[in-house]
């Protein structure tokens, strides 16, 4: 895991050790002790904290991030029921020890991943340039995985609506833009329109992550190889081509401009985003037709997130990630380069 540092906590200390102390499997002591509670990870979102133990036995806790939210968005418990369904398929994920609310606050337990989550240029110099290939061709292998659970054995084939996902898409996150925009930005709005008149036909319907890229997966320092994948707060079902396409908005060039925070790909060993699109493709069979709609709508989706994290920030400073949080400036970035992508593709 990255290393973390120490806020103060989301949380009754006394409530979350007795809950902590009664999961099976979790190691926690059951003196009557209190948990230590320090942030990990980068994530903007939900909120990720390692519980201690005082014989230093830890496991992982996940809440919504603090102050009034859209549920639908940090519903903790859902990512909980999913980790949990995807425990005996392909797709690595970390043990849930258990699921709660305390105080209205939905919290989940899961287990400590070892290894590290590659969300920064600093974080990626750890790896050799070989474990680096790995891990990029890990995470697209952990995406064919994820498009290939089979939704029926797991139980979630009922986790969201069946019908096309781009239009589901578009009318969730512009209504996530009316909620949360600081500002207004009629370039977001001609983007919005253009992909609403740009939908392409959906062929299946599958698991979808939703949010998958370097930082949302864990990986060995020493091979690259992907120990778990994680984040699984936007999880749906709907298109596959869905989550190439935000991996490719993710996924930085030597040329730019790119996102903040996420550089790490730029060093020695990691693939373009044209190799990780063909290895894909290339596994699944799948046409790359309607990607560039994808990739536009990507870039388009991570605006908005970008857009809500910026809101939450100013409403409660509390909700700021240890690495730091972006400006509205990204927004502007992103929308930009997502605009020259729907020209060059003619959408």
């Amino acid at each position: 895991m990255n290393p973390p540092t120490t806020p103060a906590a989301p949380f009754d200390l006394t409530t979350l050790s007795g809950w902590l102390r009664s999961l099976p499997g979790t190691g926690i002591s059951t003196d009557d002790g209190l948990v230590s509670l320090t942030r990990i990870g980068a994530g903007q979102s939900n909120l990720t904290y390692l519980a201690t133990d005082d014989r230093g036995t830890s496991v992982v806790v996940r809440r919504p991030p603090l102050g009034h939210l859209a549920t639908s968005a940090h519903d903790v418990l859902r990512e909980g029921r999913i980790m949990a369904a995807l425990a005996d398929t392909d797709v690595p994920v970390p043990r849930i020890f258990g699921t709660t609310v305390f105080d209205d606050v939905p919290v989940i337990a899961m287990s400590v991943i070892p290894g590290t989550s590659l969300n920064s240029r600093e974080a990626a110099s750890r790896l050799s340039p070989e474990a680096r290939r790995a891990a990029a061709d890990g995470l697209v292998d952990a995406m064919v995985a994820v498009h290939a659970v089979d939704l029926d054995a797991t139980g979630l084939t009922t986790l969201a609506s069946h019908e096309p996902y781009a239009p589901r898409q578009l009318r969730r996150w512009a209504g996530q833009w009316e909620h949360t925009k600081t500002r207004d930005l009629p370039a977001l709005d001609a983007l919005t329109s253009r992909l609403q008149s740009a939908v392409p036909e959906q062929a299946e319907t599958v698991l979808v992550h939703g949010d998958l890229h370097l930082g949302n997966i864990i990986v060995s320092e020493s091979t690259g190889q992907v120990q778990a994948v994680v984040d699984w707060e936007l999880t749906t079902l709907g298109d596959p081509l869905a989550d190439i396409g935000s991996l490719l908005a993710y996924w930085p060039t030597p040329s730019g401009p790119n996102l903040p925070g996420f550089d790490a790909a730029l060093a020695d060993g990691f693939p373009g985003p044209d190799e990780l699109a063909a290895r894909y493709l290339a596994a699944t069979g799948r046409s790359r037709a309607a990607l560039d709609f994808w990739h536009v709508l990507g870039l388009w989706k991570v605006a908005i997130i970008v857009e809500g994290v910026v809101r939450r920030v100013l409403d409660m400073p509390e909700n700021a990630a240890v690495a730091g949080t972006p400006g509205p400036e990204v927004v502007d970035v992103l929308i930009a380069k997502a605009t020259r992508v729907a020209d060059a593709a003619g959408l």
